[in-house]
């Protein structure tokens, strides 16, 4: 029997009206499921890893640090390109796989290839180093700051990676919150070198001996005839003033203490970071989303829960949005939705004008509509995004469909 692929459709039209309202629903269903995205998401494997040692020049992080990890990334197969940075106490690595990679297979691998180098790294490391499965040449989709007129900048920093940060970090779709010019609350231990030689001391002495000066221990229990106690006391020194009165060794019969030989001042983990906002000294919280979220949902998400999260901490620590990436995403889907409404309303004016054919005007007024809801389907079913190509390749699309219906 003649007629083609459309010759069942044809002659099941009850069938073929189904059918047709089963896409439109599915199509219907899908297109606000689809991630949006300011173009394709492509994600190359990519994984960082950071080592750090504090004090260490660039020089010693590159050659004691870096290298030994490079010669055993390079034994991974699959690697596309691998990069290295290193600063003042701090070596990043930057591994980017081949597409067929992976990510979770890849990142046991750099775990197994960290564990091999583990012999060759110095031995004073205060942490093994890490790694984590988040692209960093990502741009971040929201950037938020937490200034306060009267709080130190160290406790609105631990305050705001604590209480924001974390809770952020847990809201679908977020990849990974990091804090910028965060300030750490520290004890730091300034030591004059001249009262140090003339006690017979160099740093390393001071060093070993404060790093046992505030270990939290368990403190054991007392067991009586018919009562045991636990021992509840915390030995960790946490004000400065405390910090002073330590002993660091024992010169002539005596006691050598910090405030011999300097002395101990509150301030930041680390000086020589910093942020504002609106000229004001501060800290951001800088946002990624995960692969393949939907950044304006995330987003969204976040901003809900903004309100409920700055109430938990002190009044005088004001949190702003800083940079909404969504800004521009939502003005360019947006547009070119509009456009391609106004594609679709301009083609069947014009077949209505030029044709006077009410059947001829109605096919492509359903089919139209009816073959986007579907693609919109198809989309979601192969983990496509809703970004400016997709949507400019639909438009596109709609000539085609028009002369498939006339």
């Amino acid at each position: 029997m003649s007629g083609g692929i459309s010759a069942p459709f044809i002659r099941y039209p009850i069938g073929t009206s189904l059918l047709m309202a089963g896409i439109l629903f599915v199509g219907l269903v899908a297109y606000p499921l689809l991630p949006v995205a300011p173009l394709p998401q492509v994600d190359f494997p990519t994984i960082q890893v950071t080592a750090n040692l504090p004090g260490a020049s660039p020089e010693t992080m590159a050659s004691s640090v870096a290298q030994p990890l490079e010669r055993q990334f390079a034994q991974i197969p699959g690697i596309a390109q691998m990069t290295s940075t290193s600063y003042l106490g701090t070596a990043a690595i930057t591994i980017q796989f081949d597409l067929n990679r992976v990510i979770d297979g890849a990142a046991n691998d750099v775990q197994a290839a960290i564990n091999a180098a583990s012999g060759q790294l110095p031995k004073n490391l205060p942490s093994p180093p890490t790694y984590r499965k988040v692209n960093p040449a990502d741009s971040p989709i929201l950037i938020l700051s937490a200034v306060s007129d009267t709080l130190p900048l160290t406790e609105v920093s631990d305050t705001v990676d604590i209480q924001l940060g974390q809770q952020i970090s847990q809201i679908s779709g977020v990849a990974q919150v990091t804090i910028g010019g965060q300030q750490k609350p520290a004890i730091r231990i300034q030591i004059d070198p001249a009262k140090l030689v003339a006690k017979g001391l160099s740093l390393e002495d001071v060093r070993s001996q404060i790093a046992i000066s505030t270990v939290d221990a368990p403190k054991g229990n007392i067991d009586g005839a018919t009562r045991a106690y636990t021992i509840y006391a915390n030995d960790q020194l946490t004000a400065s003033k405390d910090w002073n009165d330590v002993i660091i060794a024992y010169r002539n019969g005596g006691p050598l203490r910090i405030r011999d030989i300097g002395q101990a001042v509150s301030g930041p983990e680390d000086a020589k970071q910093a942020a504002w906002a609106d000229g004001k000294r501060g800290v951001f919280l800088v946002v990624f989303k995960q692969p393949g979220a939907n950044v304006i949902e995330t987003v969204d998400k976040i901003k809900a829960t903004l309100p409920r999260l700055v109430a938990a901490i002190p009044p005088q620590i004001k949190v702003d949005v800083l940079s909404d990436r969504t800004t521009t995403i939502r003005s360019a889907v947006a547009d070119v939705q509009f456009t391609m409404l106004l594609t679709i309303a301009l083609v069947v004016m014009v077949i209505f004008l030029f044709l006077r054919s009410f059947w001829a005007t109605v096919i492509p007024a359903v089919t139209v509509p009816l073959a986007l809801l579907g693609a919109c389907s198809l989309m979601w079913v192969f983990g496509y995004t809703l970004d400016n190509l997709s949507l400019m390749a639909l438009t596109i699309a709609v000539g085609f469909v028009v002369d498939d219906a006339i």
